[in-house]
């Protein structure tokens, strides 16, 4: 019976570099890949998982917001970051920092330029973020033209990059939709490409996008789920390795009678005598509430115990009665030995979700 001393979200490097080698062979030798380290590298640790990634060799790292890309500089990255999803307000951050600005909005693009000039920039990066359809962020066709206007009209930035999102790429009975995109990409882009005395790196290809599209590699591809494990299909899962695993502890376990309750609204009741343990997590966590009334288990000593009754802030309590366990053995809610994916699928969301929700006070233990 394996023993711990507390919850710890342990990150393995190596299924890390498993990956990275996995998804890079999928790719031309001449296609760079850019590693999505956003929300603390998918609730890991982004420092960790950034400076391994940029000693196997990646090309590029996105991130969300400014503060991310500022913390990974000050952890000592060096490689090119791209800010996804910048606010004006941080313009002096991203250029004091050398990030990469995503521009996607005529009032982005409009206040970037003056902001560039104004510091006296020349030729200061930005990549062109385009809706395909996914309409969430980016340039629509009736944009361009304003577009390379304001590009002619000033030397302070220039276009290292152009690209779009898939939205479905994952699921193949989408296809004529992510074919619908990639036709609209390549449109867009050459309005752009056009007018422009240089070439820029295209990209358009998420996770999904590597696996099933290999028309749309281009320049360059993103990364960010299948990095850490997930590969958004049960073929794909199998030939990556989740980096991480979130382990915790016994900390007491009761006797319950035949018509007790366990936890808040007494939302379990024994319909016999019932062992019950409690672990030290909860949803303060990142282990929420949709998590409990036996929706999904933990694996203790090998085998399955459900999630009971309501999650607490910061304990859960599972049903441990036909298990032969103690006070101090570990449990796993999720990792190599069991899968995020199917504990997050059992209560009615997604991995994503559940890995990055695990907060920042569930202490990172870095196995190398």
């Amino acid at each position: 019976m394996s023993k711990a001393t507390e919850t710890v979200l342990e990150i393995d490097l190596k299924a890390l570099e498993h990956n990275y080698r996995y998804l890079r062979s999928k790719l031309s030798p001449k296609t760079k890949m850019m590693g999505v380290v956003k929300a603390f590298a998918y609730g890991s640790d982004a420092a960790a998982i950034a400076k391994k990634l940029e000693n196997l060799g990646i090309d590029f790292f996105a991130v969300a917001y400014t503060k991310e890309g500022v913390d990974l500089r000050k952890n000592g990255v060096t490689k090119p970051i791209l800010v996804l999803h910048p606010q004006s307000g941080n313009f002096n951050l991203i250029v004091e920092h050398c990030l990469t600005p995503a521009i996607y909005s005529k009032y982005v693009l409009e206040h970037f330029i003056a902001f560039a000039e104004e510091k006296q920039q020349q030729n200061y990066p930005i990549h062109l973020k385009l809706n395909t359809g996914f309409n969430r962020l980016g340039f629509a066709y009736d944009d361009i033209n304003y577009v390379n206007e304001a590009l002619k009209k000033t030397k302070s930035i220039k276009v290292e990059g152009i690209y779009s999102h898939f939205a479905a790429s994952e699921d193949l009975n989408e296809r004529s939709f992510s074919m619908g995109q990639l036709e609209q990409y390549l449109n867009l882009s050459a309005e752009i490409l056009k007018e422009l005395p240089y070439k820029p790196l295209q990209h358009l290809c998420n996770t999904s996008g590597i696996l099933n599209y290999p028309e749309a590699h281009f320049d360059m591809v993103r990364t960010g789920i299948g990095l850490y494990g997930f590969g958004n299909a049960p073929e794909q899962d199998e030939k990556l390795q989740p980096v991480a695993t979130l382990k915790s502890i016994i900390s007491q376990i009761h006797a319950i009678k035949k018509g007790e309750s366990v936890g808040y609204n007494r939302q379990f009741i024994a319909e016999k005598a019932t062992k019950s343990a409690t672990l030290p997590l909860g949803h303060a966590d990142g282990i929420n509430r949709i998590y409990g009334k036996e929706k999904t288990n933990v694996l203790v000593n090998g085998k399955l115990a459900p999630i009971i009754g309501n999650v607490c802030m910061d304990m859960l309590m599972i049903d441990v009665t036909n298990i032969d366990c103690q006070e101090g053995d570990e449990v796993i809610l999720f990792g190599k030995e069991k899968s995020a994916e199917d504990f997050a699928n059992k209560a009615g969301t997604i991995s994503y979700e559940l890995i990055t929700s695990i907060s920042q006070r569930v202490k990172r233990k870095i196995i190398e």
